[in-house]
């Protein structure tokens, strides 16, 4: 039995949840994988998966052993790459990309040209839905998602660090003041940014004295939409929390101030993520690999800052 090929078969049904679906994925007959789990189940002496007629669940043995296939095939992908990169296939074929949120908008949609000129054979799908899509039974190779991720089988690549700038309009500070310590936000009012995921406002987070505090902000007003936060931070209706890549033009025209400098947000991972094996494609490399290096010409964005922050 080759053992890497049963782990590889083991993944990809756990992540199609289907005997079927994974079969027409890796273009072979349902009774292969059946054979390659009992053949693997055997093996190790365990049932990893528990099969009725109607599901199909992962037995506690079978979730260890299937963590423990993600580390290993990464670490498969990861040390086979660079050698596949110069094997001379040039990147080619459609590659579906869930690009939601503001940055994929603001940052990636207005440089795509960039890509398309320097692969002309990689046919691009775009999503731009907000929703969390689920890669695997919905066929999407990659996706941009900012913040720490959540358990899953997918792979993620941190490719950024979004940073924040806590701000306001000249007109809510002629009003209300300026902040001047994290104890003043108790005074102030804030415009909520809410996920559209969840429902729940996101946490407003500071670093202080080298640790990390979160403050309940209050306010009465709240969206889901990052681009119309900055509209309503813009037209004085309270403190907002945002991306700095969303308001430096604003920051430096003095359509918003920058408040609280000495107790900056806390910044977020940027990564992208993809089914276990999706990397080894050179459509897939090429993609990654040019939004690594567009991240990096961005200050607000790029993994490590190369000069200071807004003050």
């Amino acid at each position: 039995m080759d053992r890497l090929k049963a782990m590889q078969t083991f993944v990809r049904i756990v992540e199609a949840n289907s005997y079927t679906k994974a079969a027409e994925t890796l273009g072979l007959p349902r009774a292969a994988l059946t054979a390659t789990v009992q053949k693997l189940e055997a093996y190790l002496g365990t049932q990893l998966l528990q099969r009725t007629t109607r599901t199909l669940s992962l037995t506690s043995d079978g979730a260890a052993y299937f963590q423990h296939c993600l580390s290993i095939l990464a670490a498969v992908d990861e040390a086979e790459a660079p050698f596949r990169a110069s094997d001379g296939t040039a990147p080619q074929g459609m590659l579906r990309v869930e690009l939601g949120g503001a940055v994929g908008r603001k940052v990636v949609l207005p440089r795509l040209g960039e890509f398309c000129r320097a692969y002309p054979n990689v046919e691009l799908v775009l999503s731009l839905s907000e929703r969390l899509t689920d890669l695997v039974r919905e066929g999407v190779d990659c996706a941009l998602r900012v913040g720490e991720l959540q358990d899953s089988a997918l792979i993620g690549r941190q490719i950024g660090t979004m940073r924040f700038v806590t701000c306001a309009a000249p007109s809510y500070l002629a009003t209300r003041g300026a902040p001047q310590s994290l104890a003043d936000l108790a005074h102030h009012s804030a415009v909520l940014h809410y996920s559209g995921r969840t429902g729940r406002p996101f946490d407003w987070a500071f670093i202080d004295n080298g640790g990390v505090r979160k403050i309940d902000m209050a306010g009465g007003l709240a969206t889901n939409d990052a681009e119309g936060y900055v509209t309503l931070g813009l037209q004085g209706l309270g403190l907002v929390q945002v991306g700095t890549y969303l308001v430096r033009n604003h920051l430096a025209s003095g359509a918003l101030v920058q408040v609280l400098h000495d107790t900056p947000p806390t910044p977020m991972p940027v990564s992208l993520v993809y089914p276990q094996g999706r990397l080894a494609s050179p459509k897939m490399r090429a993609f990654a690999r040019w939004l690594e290096a567009l991240f990096d010409t961005d200050p607000d964005l790029r993994m490590h800052p190369h000069e200071p922050l807004l003050r």
